[in-house]
């Protein structure tokens, strides 16, 4: 018997965002104010509530996808800040204290005049003022309003996996896998463990209503219930984006196109051919949505990814390795059970070397690395590919990862030998214990965020 969602206990999770926000408050001193950009459906409004809670003496949250027209247009005009400041503390039942009190605009991109108020509101000095958005920079919502210069931003994705972790109650796993990485030594018996905990985060992914619902039920049909009331919420922004449903198919499409393993994403081949500035403009749209990481074709690969990274070529991932999963499944109207099981215990009799793919993008993303990757002719037929390409000092880290078959690599070794000049380590990242096998580092993909 599956929890009933009202059951479900609402949890705070405790997330490395907060000590950003902290970080963003000691060196403004009320000079700016913060934007913090994401997919929906991270956590964003509930880690700033926290931190509102937790650093002010008051604050006021307004949310405008809920917020009354009145309150909307309270930003229309600012010559008399006075009176909005009274009116919002009227409406919301709290008291405002100068420099000690944060005023929340949540979901900022649905009332674009407030996010152009910013600008006034942070000369004005009294309080300081911290937005949520997603979806911020498409055109439509920023078109005819100034973009605040006293902005800083950060971006928030879901939780990653030590905050996975954390949520069950591990704190001791990332500071011993640190030991053990520092030291470039094997887990040994502890491996198999560690193994399937990631296993677990892999199926579960980082958005906190799976994670509650995982908690709440320790059933993964359940959990999988709550992502895809996550897919189907995404899937109505995309449709308010584009009414005919490309963004979408761009979106639904990442799983099927990954396991194919081709070189890069050809929108054509999922929403067929389209006017190139229509195409650009679809996928920014995608992009701006933070639902999926983008990584580029490096067409010169050197120190400096982004200099000679190629725009028209890349590769699609989604944003979330829960969601991934539920989409590779979304041919049925729920996964049930038994598909789990065998995915947590590795016994699903598919190559799962996609999912891992997808898997490892998050990890990187979520440690502060921009993707990029790299594809050159093999002959008339074949190619090869190094799926993470590391800017690491002056040097490259290449990244090749495995489900299976690890002990074949011939892209990785090609690939170091054409620009050995410019090699400073050489990952394997693959499902089994750590290990070193001439110039290859072999590294348990839960490591991956050490890289």
């Amino acid at each position: 018997m599956l929890a009933n969602i009202s059951d479900m206990r609402i949890r705070v999770f405790r997330r490395k965002i907060y000590n950003a926000i902290g970080e963003w408050k000691r060196k403004s001193n009320g000079q700016t104010a913060l934007l913090i950009e994401g997919a929906r459906r991270i956590g964003k409004s509930t880690i700033v509530e926290k931190f509102a809670q937790e650093e002010y003496r008051s604050y006021i949250l307004i949310d405008f996808n809920k917020a009354s027209q009145e309150v909307k247009s309270l930003f229309n005009d600012l010559m008399d800040l006075d009176f909005i400041f009274l009116r919002l503390q009227q409406i919301y039942s709290k008291i405002l204290y100068d420099r000690q009190s944060v005023i929340i605009f949540d979901e900022v991109q649905t009332c674009p005049k407030a996010r152009q108020a910013i600008k006034y509101l942070v000369q004005d000095g009294r309080y300081d003022y911290i937005e949520t958005g997603s979806l911020i920079s498409i055109k439509k919502n920023t078109e005819g309003i100034t973009i605040p210069s006293e902005e800083d931003r950060i971006q928030m994705y879901p939780m990653d996996y030590e905050e996975f972790r954390w949520a069950l109650g591990d704190t001791a796993t990332f500071p011993l896998l640190q030991i053990f990485w520092d030291k470039k030594m094997p887990l040994g018996a502890a491996h198999r463990e560690a193994q399937k905990n990631l296993r677990l985060y892999m199926l579960v992914g980082g958005m906190p209503q799976a994670v509650n619902a995982y908690l709440d039920t320790n059933n993964l049909q359940a959990v999988d219930e709550a992502k895809r009331r996550i897919i189907r919420l995404y899937e109505e922004d995309f449709i308010k984006i584009d009414p005919t449903e490309r963004v979408s198919k761009l979106f639904m499409s990442i799983p099927s196109i990954l396991a194919r393993n081709v070189s890069r994403y050809v929108p054509s081949s999922v929403i067929g051919e389209v006017e190139e500035n229509k195409e650009i403009e679809l996928l920014k749209s995608l992009e701006d949505s933070k639902t999926v990481n983008m990584s580029h074709h490096a067409d010169d690969p050197n120190v400096g990814l982004p200099t000679t990274a190629n725009y028209d070529k890349f590769k699609l991932y989604v944003g979330d390795t829960g969601l991934f999963v539920t989409l590779a499944f979304w041919d049925k109207d729920f996964t049930e059970n038994i598909i789990y099981d065998k995915l947590l215990t590795d016994k699903l009799p598919v190559n799962l070397g996609y999912v891992y793919e997808n898997l490892v993008a998050q990890m990187l993303v979520a440690s502060g690395n921009k993707l990029f990757y790299h594809t050159w002719s093999k002959d008339e037929k074949h190619y090869y590919e190094v799926d993470f390409l590391l800017s690491r000092g002056a040097k490259l880290c290449p990244v090749e990862v495995k489900s299976s078959g690890y002990k074949t690599h011939a892209s990785l070794d090609a690939f170091c030998l054409k620009y050995s000049s410019r090699i400073k380590e050489r990952y394997l990242v693959y499902t089994k214990d750590l290990a070193r096998e001439e110039e290859t580092l072999y590294v348990p993909a839960y490591m991956t965020p050490l890289l």
